[in-house]
């Protein structure tokens, strides 16, 4: 009898257990295979690419995309020095994912995509090497509530090591916002803004100085630390599965830096195949733009738009 209850106390308090949000190094789940959901949970045809109407697939036909901030969105600089709306990474869940299918954040920084993911019914894992950004990923799922019968977990650790907690096409979406190489490791000039010193002028933006950090790299030197990380993550990448990678161009030094179009050259060298570009027009959410260039220079406004750059692994 009294076997049997510590057995029923001993349920009751696995089954209550809170689940992990983060997994951090020293902790028993790090670097270790994880076990969360991947397959689906909906009753679409087999077939279907995603769970959508056919009035919402319409909508995603246009090449050119517009998205608005919430209230749950990280705006703070001083939290996170790049975000995304929660709006755009829900979209690009709900276009190539099934609901109870898993989606990769390799770069996950502030979360978004985690809060996207459990909006969505989708599980989702992501990846940062700053502590601060996966305890505010941890704080972000916290939020957003436990009620959902998905799973979302930040870890902090490389995205160079992902492949050793999950297993081979496992994962149907990659998404992703990354470092962009050394550009934003200077200090802010804010000569495209009309208010100058809006809090961040003079300011570094970058992540970390951490050697491992995309963001410490030349152009050159990122595109094949990019390609090699890509290259790691085809293997759990589900064939016909998508990789969807925000990245802008950028001026360096009066010269137009394409790290949209290095990223495309590298990914295909690496078994990736090109299949839509979409903008992200941004000028409903870009204030106080000045007048950049004027009038001796013509240079495009940076700022207002970005590639969302849409990669599949093809069929063998």
């Amino acid at each position: 009898m009294q076997t049997a209850l510590k057995s029923k106390r001993a349920k009751k308090s696995k089954k209550e257990s809170p689940p992990v949000l983060a997994i951090r190094e020293g902790t028993p789940e790090y670097q270790t295979r994880l076990h969360i959901g991947h397959t689906r949970s909906c009753n679409c045809g087999p077939t279907h690419i995603n769970c959508l109407p056919a009035k919402e697939w319409l909508k995603s036909q246009l090449g050119v995309w517009r998205f608005t901030y919430e209230g749950r969105d990280v705006r703070d600089k001083t939290l996170h020095p790049a975000t995304f709306p929660i709006s755009l990474s829900k979209k690009l869940i709900e276009l190539f994912t099934h609901q109870g299918e898993l989606v990769l954040d390799p770069f996950v920084g502030s979360g978004t995509t985690l809060v996207a993911a459990n909006d969505s019914n989708r599980n989702a894992i992501g990846f940062d090497l700053q502590e601060k950004y996966v305890s505010l990923c941890a704080n972000r799922i916290k939020q957003s509530g436990l009620f959902s019968s998905s799973r979302q977990v930040a870890i902090q650790d490389d995205a160079r090591n992902v492949a050793q907690y999950l297993p081979e096409e496992s994962v149907k979406l990659i998404w992703t916002s990354p470092p962009y190489a050394n550009l934003l490791n200077r200090k802010r000039k804010n000569k495209s803004r009309r208010d100058r010193d809006n809090g961040q002028l003079g300011k570094v933006e970058q992540y970390s100085q951490d050697p491992r950090d995309l963001g410490t790299m030349s152009i050159d030197d990122y595109s094949v630390a990019m390609g090699d990380i890509f290259e790691s993550l085809l293997p759990i990448l589900c064939t016909k599965g998508h990789c969807v990678i925000n990245v802008p161009d950028m001026w360096w030094e009066n010269q137009r830096i394409t790290i949209h179009v290095s990223l495309i050259q590298e990914l295909r060298k690496r078994g990736y195949e090109l299949r839509n570009i979409i903008i992200w027009d941004r000028t409903n959410i870009v204030n106080q733009i000045g007048i950049f260039g004027w009038p001796s220079n013509y240079i495009t406004m940076g700022v207002t738009f970005e590639y969302l750059l849409d990669f599949w692994r093809p069929p063998k």
